[in-house]
């Protein structure tokens, strides 16, 4: 029996393989094979799409590389993007016209005898078609206009309720482009300006299945063309926009089914608008709500998040989210981290070098530093932003704007640099949380050896006030005003930091009796000399009765005759140093003099 089985299957395998031979010899052309996968395409059941996502992935990444070069090659495109996206289909009489078909939507696209484009119409329920030219130069692009579509009808309810949440939209939609335009011609403002300072940024229209873009933020390293704002980079990481939709939700909210917006008069010269009082003539309730869907997650604090529930009355989240320390967040979003994965091994030590020109830098970030309470600053990613009325939408972007100011701060450290520790001139610094809108950069003084601190208040997305704190007998690096200027023209720690030496070196350079100067306000520290009659400094000169309380030698001799050579000095540094340190010198101007008489008596 086990031979017999033997036989029966070695039988089997041999007609296996004749078969398979006798299919290879036979000739059979390009055009064949290619109607053959066609027909077999064409036997896929909408049902069992769900389930081969992965395969459903591979022929649309093999139907991108094949050229359409005919009709009936575009006509069998269309057909199969729309069945990849669950929707019907059907040509014209002469197959020059494919209706892409749902319950709420229809698409037209018009071809010429050579299957060329020729124009693409959108007709949403209710709603006379409207051509959208251009809309499937590439076919890839037309297959993401249709998932667009599909998504934005994904509603609850019968197709009466999503008709009502559609016109919500689009009574939004129309309010908001207008709020634009009413900021632009009130400012007067180019592109830029309209993105850092637009009440809703700078707005692009839906078009097919691309919803409304609002983009309210980018950093200085976006902008290609300074002023004019005629090139932007949309991809930079720091750069946030959003997209406008409604979704279904679990509450009932009250929403507008017409424009609110009242007349084309700004009530003030930012161009801000009236709007019309709620009534059930203009609104209704539906289980839906407005959304600010954000183009990637950003990191945000928590606080932030509740200002943001607290502008719009609906809170950001449903259910509680699960908090992470926020340094951490903003480092997974700049090295383009996704989700909630273990950080990798890079950020886990948070050490970060900068490579910048003639300086070298590494950047611990202390993000698990205490701030309140005990524990470190906290946050959350956000995708989305609930709110119901046009009007909250210039309060949720300064929102936003303010936590991406701070984002573009902190993770202007992070760089996938690397510089071995023991790189000769490499500069230390710490950056160290405050509160959730500031935060601390240390490092060593330029010129002594004593720890200075920077403190950075992100006041809003177009206000940074920075404050130099040192020891007093530090010697001057640069003032406040001076790293002020640097941080908002830059938004940069690591450019700011580099000024910032280079500012002191210079002082230093210019100045070499900086040293002595620090050396003089330390004995006066040290003593805490009380400030006497003298129109000296901290007590330095003869007090009210002649006396030296500093016992130096010298100072109450009755000379006065300070050479010419130490007055052009004071005066050639005068616009650097405050009327303080001016007195210092004057005082050392004494001593060098009577230097000056020692040396040549001996």
């Amino acid at each position: 029996k086990k031979s017999q089985f033997t036989t029966l299957k070695h039988s089997r395998m041999t007609a296996l393989l004749e078969r398979l031979h006798s299919k290879h010899n036979s000739s059979r052309s390009w055009q064949e094979t290619s109607k053959v996968v066609r027909q077999a395409m064409e036997k896929r059941g909408v049902s069992n799409t769900a389930g081969h996502q992965l395969l459903l992935n591979s022929v649309e990444t093999l139907q991108r590389a094949l050229k359409v070069s005919s009709l009936p090659s575009m006509t069998d495109r269309l057909e199969s993007i729309a069945r990849q996206n669950m929707l019907g289909s059907h040509l014209s009489p002469s197959r020059t016209e494919c209706y892409i078909t749902s319950d709420m939507f229809y698409v037209e696209v018009h071809l010429d005898k050579a299957g060329k484009l020729v124009d693409v119409k959108v007709a949403h329920h209710g709603e006379n078609p409207v051509v959208r030219g251009g809309l499937m130069w590439l076919l890839w692009i037309f297959s993401e206009h249709l998932k667009g579509l599909v998504n934005l009808y994904k509603l609850p309810g019968d197709n009466k309720l999503k008709t009502k949440m559609y016109l919500a939209l689009q009574s939004l939609e129309l309010d908001l482009t207008k709020m634009m335009h009413m900021f632009r011609i009130a400012t007067n403002a180019n592109t830029v300006e309209t993105i850092l300072h637009g009440s809703v940024g700078l707005l692009t229209a839906r078009s097919g299945g691309h919803l409304v873009s609002l983009q309210c933020y980018v950093s200085p390293n976006d902008i290609f063309e300074e002023g004019t704002g005629a090139q932007l980079n949309y991809t930079d990481v720091n750069s946030v926009s959003m997209s406008v939709t409604v979704e279904g939700t679990t509450s009932v909210y009250k929403l507008p089914i017409a424009p609110l917006i009242t007349g084309s008069h700004p009530v003030d010269k930012k161009g801000t608008p009236s709007f019309s009082s709620v009534t059930k003539s203009n609104c209704v309730d539906l289980p839906a709500c407005f959304f600010l869907k954000m183009n990637r997650l950003m990191p945000f604090s928590l606080s932030y998040i509740k200002k943001m529930g607290g502008t719009t009355g609906i809170p950001v989240f449903e259910t509680t989210p699960t908090l992470f320390p926020l340094y951490d967040l903003i480092i997974k979003s700049q090295l383009h981290e996704e989700g909630e994965a273990s950080l990798p091994a890079l950020t886990k030590s948070m050490l970060f070098y900068a490579s910048l020109p003639g300086q070298q830098h590494c950047y611990f970030l202390n993000g698990d530093a205490p701030v309140q309470d005990g524990r470190s600053l906290q946050g959350a990613y956000v995708s989305k932003i609930p709110f119901r009325h046009p009007a909250q939408v210039p309060a949720l972007l300064d929102i936003i704007r303010h936590q991406a100011a701070y984002n573009t701060l902190i993770g202007s450290c992070v760089k996938k640099t690397y510089v071995k520790e023991d790189t000769s001139g490499l500069l230390q610094f710490e950056v160290c949380p405050l509160t959730d809108s500031s935060f601390s950069v240390s490092f060593q003084h330029p010129v002594n050896e004593s720890l200075v601190c920077v403190v950075m208040e992100v006041i809003d997305s177009r206000q940074v006030a920075c404050k130099l704190y040192k020891g007093l007998s530090d010697a001057l690096i640069c003032t406040d005003d001076f790293i002020t200027k640097v941080v908002q023209r830059c938004m940069s720690i690591p450019v700011t930091m580099r000024a910032i030496r280079r500012k002191a070196e210079t002082i230093q350079a210019d100045t070499p009796a900086l040293s002595l100067i620090a050396e003089t306000v330390a004995i006066m520290v040290k003593k805490n000399l009380p400030p006497t009659g003298s129109p000296g400094y901290m007590g330095m000169g003869t007090g009210p009765d002649g006396s030296n309380p500093m016992g130096l030698p010298g100072l109450n001799s009755g000379s006065n005759n300070v050479s010419e050579t130490s007055f052009l000095i004071l005066k050639k540094y005068e616009y650097i140093i405050n009327v303080q340190l001016f007195y210092i010198l004057h005082f050392y101007c004494h001593i060098f003099l009577l230097l000056d008489k020692c040396m040549s008596f001996l």
